[in-house]
């Protein structure tokens, strides 16, 4: 898959991360990169075409699936951060989390699935996190969704081997955008972020592990979660 040449549609793409990627795309020589948003007049980047896309509206989708039929690389960017735990959060937001990561994401994919597949192939990225691989007090509900987010990811890149379309899975830690506005430990830039994914895309590759932390959490899957999460809930207390 060569950015070059390419026609892309990035979703979220109003700020943070979503931002960088169609910043990068334009520079990379994309020939169109579609800037969505759930709030188009948001958006303000020279060279994009600006759409009008919520994830989690199923006529909004279709809409931007029909508007945006040239597409060849799909950047799935768009989610949310409500910041609850499971137990004794709010329902309303935990549906709200996976409505948007999973649900939101699968929509996205199906719709935009035929128009790769029609137009040879193409790429999808799909923006996961570290957290697609752990828990931790106070972002369950992301962990949850992400995980699901993860798991649909592996999915659809079964599904859609046959119509020649990569499948990419991005992971990362905190970057410095405005969800993460609170988290006060270290944040990598989401230029970085962006800048190793579509790396990745023209690599192949079906995984990009964007900073250290992804790559640390990911090598303790095969070990016993014990000493894990033993360290994760004495960090919480």
């Amino acid at each position: 898959m060569k950015i070059a040449g390419s026609v892309a549609l990035v979703t979220g793409a109003n700020r943070g991360i979503g931002r960088r990627f169609a910043e990068q795309l334009l520079e990379r020589g994309a020939t169109k990169v579609y800037a969505t948003a759930r709030h188009p007049e948001r958006v303000d980047l020279p060279g994009a075409e600006v759409l009008k896309l919520d994830i989690t509206d199923p006529d909004s989708v279709a809409a931007a699936a029909a508007a945006a039929s040239d597409v060849t690389l799909l950047v799935n960017n768009a989610g949310i951060a409500t910041f609850q735990n499971l137990v004794t959060g709010d329902l309303a937001k935990i549906r709200l989390e996976m409505d948007t990561h999973f649900f939101g994401t699968l929509a996205v994919v199906r719709a935009f699935a035929p128009v790769l597949g029609g137009n040879g192939g193409g790429a999808i990225v799909n923006v996961l996190s570290a957290l697609s691989w752990f828990s931790y007090d106070g972002s369950n509900a992301y962990a949850a969704a992400k995980a699901a987010q993860w798991s649909l990811t592996n999915g659809v890149r079964i599904e859609l081997a046959g119509q020649g379309t990569l499948v990419t899975g991005v992971h990362l830690g905190a970057a410095d955008t405005d969800i993460m506005a609170g988290y006060e430990g270290d944040k990598i830039d989401p230029a970085d972020a962006a800048r190793a994914a579509l790396d990745g895309v023209e690599a192949g590759r079906l995984e990009v592990l964007v900073d250290e932390w992804s790559a640390t959490i990911k090598s303790t899957l095969a070990a016993d979660p014990g000493a894990f999460y033993t360290d994760v809930v004495s960090a919480t207390r």
